[in-house]
């Protein structure tokens, strides 16, 4: 038997509701913010992704799905979507047509990570881009979007983390401070820090291994040495989210695993769904427009992972999906007389064409198929919390009725055939 890809998962029709639930929300939350959807490629040169996230990340290192097509053009699928949102907004002259530009996606990424709860091979995430401001209010609406997003899906054990990069200048400047800290103390780092000792020095930050975790709790730390401008920016920042009461922390060793990022970055993490923690993440990339070849752009933004989300939401019983009801299920009540046989076929015409009416009038309907007997199909009727059902056959259809009953209270009418206006009516309510 052919199985699905380790990494993989199959969204089932059972399953599919929490989803559908959680791609409505974003689409109206971002409405309400003027952000506007962006579809892009689900692959992309790989240079886009060596260039903007960085030869050194885990992901580009380690992660990327990466293959030549027959052009051997190397292509990768896409580890993260806003390499590609930059990219398009370069290629289609998107500054050119507007000054702001506020964009959202949803859709699958790929990353050749080690399966866990929460974090698949192929796995789906939303975010937004804005491109066109420096403006740390734009920095403060994302974190809002994020956060107005998980709390409205009723999360509560939500922790939002804050930081600031500061300029590439002065970040360069505390890497080399950074770097004498460490220098009498880089033999007792665990080997994959003693790698980014070398290559990515702030993302020893992120280590989870507890001597790296003991040497950097006295690690000099960035935020102390920032410029004034990312000061004051991270000062806006603070202020907004006061103003809107939106609890944060700010965590001065939270650096992010991109090197794009510039000044504000943030996460928001959640205490429901184990070690991996972060629903999403963001910040600010002031550079990455001009580093893909595009005129100097400041530019924010954020991603968030669905099935993290979704996993949070199972975990804290958070969702209040809508009842998955249909309005009406029509019985056939077939004639067991052999010499019936045209009449069946009759009532099974008959069926089709009054689902086919109930449909036009946009109730959702359904009938049978498998010719079975009127207690299986009532059976059927109840999977499908039936609101009500409509019986076709039988002394009633011979005198031109239909017999209606109300799955909730019991209730039953007979309607005549040619009355549907009432029929409607009744369905409806």
């Amino acid at each position: 038997m052919i199985k699905a890809i380790t990494g993989t998962k199959d969204i089932l029709p059972s399953d599919v509701s929490r989803w559908q639930y959680l791609e409505k929300l974003l689409r109206e939350t971002f409405q309400l913010f003027n952000y506007k959807e962006i579809r892009t490629p689900i692959f992309e040169e790989t240079g886009l992704f060596a260039r903007s996230i960085g030869e050194e990340t885990d992901i580009v290192s380690k992660e990327m799905y990466t293959f030549k097509d027959r052009s051997e053009t190397s292509i990768t699928l896409r580890p993260e979507n806003t390499a590609g949102v930059v990219r398009s907004f370069i290629e289609q002259s998107l500054g050119a047509q507007q000054s702001l530009n506020k964009l959202y996606y949803i859709g699958s990424m790929f990353r050749q990570e080690r399966p866990q709860a929460g974090r698949l091979r192929q796995f789906h995430q939303f975010g937004a881009e804005a491109l066109g401001s420096t403006s740390p209010l734009l920095d403060a609406e994302m974190i809002q979007i994020a956060f107005h997003i998980l709390k409205n899906l009723g999360l509560k054990n939500l922790v939002v983390k804050i930081n600031s990069l500061g300029i590439p200048e002065v970040r360069e400047n505390y890497k080399n401070v950074l770097r004498d800290f460490l220098m009498d103390k880089k033999d007792k780092l665990s080997e994959e820090s003693r790698k980014r000792f070398e290559t990515n020095i702030l993302r020893i930050f992120d280590s989870k291994i507890e001597v790296d975790q003991t040497i950097m709790k006295d690690a000099p730390l960035l935020i102390d040495y920032l410029d004034t401008q990312s000061k004051s920016d991270f000062d806006v920042v603070e202020n907004y989210l006061t103003r809107v009461s939106i609890p944060f922390e700010v965590d001065p060793t939270l650096v992010r695993g991109l090197d794009y990022y510039t000044k504000t970055t943030f996460e928001i993490v959640s205490g429901s769904v184990g070690s991996q923690s972060a629903l999403c993440g963001g910040g600010r990339y002031d550079l990455l427009v001009e580093e893909l070849g595009g005129k100097a752009t400041p530019g924010v933004g954020f991603a968030a992972g669905m099935e993290r989300i979704l996993l949070a939401c199972e975990n804290e019983k958070s969702l209040n999906l809508p009842a998955d009801l249909i309005d009406v299920y029509l019985i056939r009540v077939d004639s067991n007389s052999e010499e019936q046989l045209d009449v069946n076929l009759k009532l099974d015409l008959e069926v089709a064409n009054l689902a086919s009416m109930f449909r036009r009038e946009n109730l959702i309907c359904e009938y049978d198929y498998l010719n079975r007997s009127v207690k299986a199909q009532m059976r059927e009727a109840n999977k499908y919390n039936a609101k009500f059902v409509v019986f076709v056959g039988g002394d009633e259809f011979k005198n031109g009725e239909l017999n209606v009953k109300n799955l909730a209270n019991g209730d039953q009418q007979l309607i005549k055939i040619e009355d549907f206006e009432k029929l409607k009516s009744l369905l409806k309510n």
